[in-house]
């Protein structure tokens, strides 16, 4: 690691006294250098148990409140990539300086070290400080609504959290559903049986499913009724007991349909609603996600939260498209020619 002596500013020093320094290093240096790419005009020195950072206040204490993020995940026990370089500094710079910088570096608020889930030798976590607000509000509410675009973990993060619960005994069961729109929730143009028909639109929940279980297991939960994957027409005039249920892409639900699945609503039971009202496939766009909020905004126990392009966790690049989309959105225009509420993926 390059030494610059010319850096200036106070010099900060962290000491790593209850783990191996190579957790929070990473691999031949590699968490550690992403740390200096990020802050170029930092300067950052370590020896044996002891990081020490020089440069100009501003950078050195974000270097710093950085290094308490990760340091708070590999206490955790997370193995630490440049990626997470990348979103603990995404959190400190949403979280505007507020954490006192050696208190973090002494922690850290410990948002990426926020474990849902061990799952096949990885652990599941929210890892922007607006996923973990959606985490929380899981936690905390019956119903949550988790708005934003695609890349934000809204379905996969509510997965792991269905997937705690049942492993928790918190819910007897998990059932997922979303609505079958491109078909009209009418699939008998399709080949085939019924299973084969709705399986294209049902295979995202699938495929998180098996992430996240044990894959020999998935069949049996699924024979069971422990896990019920289905289309959102399958869930009229039934009541959903000790369930937890989500309801996926419910930016292409009627208001009716809406309605509908919230009113399914049944003892023990949370409910999960996830969507990006930009991307509405509906005839003529009259989603019931849209302006849900405006209905249920002030009723108790149920909370809404808006992820944006700073919560994508995909390739970097996907946090700068949703960017430009939605520049071009306010700019009234977009670059396909039709109504931003008409984008797909």
């Amino acid at each position: 690691m390059p030494d610059r002596d010319d850096a200036g500013g106070r010099e900060r020093v962290i000491v790593v006294d209850d783990l191996p320094m190579v957790q929070l290093l990473g691999p031949v240096d590699r968490v550690i250098a992403s740390v200096e790419e990020r802050f170029p005009e930092v300067t950052v020195h370590v020896r044996g148990n002891r990081i020490a950072l020089t440069g100009p206040d501003e950078q050195a204490d974000a270097a710093e409140q950085v290094l308490g993020e990760l340091l708070a995940a590999a206490r955790a026990g997370l193995d630490l990539s440049e990626h997470d370089v990348r979103s603990s500094a995404r959190l400190v710079e949403r979280a505007g300086g507020e954490a006192d910088p050696p208190a973090a570096a002494a922690g850290g608020r410990g948002s990426l070290g926020r474990r849902i889930l061990a799952s096949r030798g990885k652990s599941i976590r929210s890892m922007t400080l607006g996923q973990t607000e959606y985490v929380d509000a899981i936690d905390e509410n019956t119903i949550v609504f988790g708005i934003g675009p695609a890349g934000t973990g809204k379905t996969y993060l509510a997965m792991a959290k269905a997937v705690q619960a049942l492993q928790a005994k918190q819910v007897s069961r998990i059932i997922l559903t979303r609505p079958a729109v491109e078909a009209g929730e009418r699939l008998g143009y399709l080949p085939g049986t019924l299973e084969e028909k709705i399986d294209p639109y049902l295979r995202p929940l699938f495929d998180a499913i098996h992430e996240m279980l044990d894959p020999d297991a998935v069949p049996r939960l699924l024979a069971n009724g422990t896990i019920e994957v289905a289309p959102l027409a399958f869930m009229r005039g039934r009541t959903l007991n000790d369930s937890f249920v989500i309801l996926d892409e419910a930016q292409n639900t009627t208001p009716e349909q809406l309605k509908m699945f919230l009113t399914r609503l049944g003892f023990g039971s949370k409910m999960v609603v996830t969507g990006d009202v930009t991307q509405v496939d509906l005839p003529g766009g009259a989603s019931g996600l849209a302006r849900i909020r405006e209905i249920l905004g002030e009723v108790e126990d149920i909370a809404f939260v808006e992820l944006t392009a700073e919560d994508v966790v995909r390739h970097e690049l996907v946090g700068r498209i949703v960017d430009a989309y939605d520049r071009a959105a306010v700019r009234g225009a977009s670059p396909s020619g039709a109504s931003p509420r008409s984008r797909r993926d």
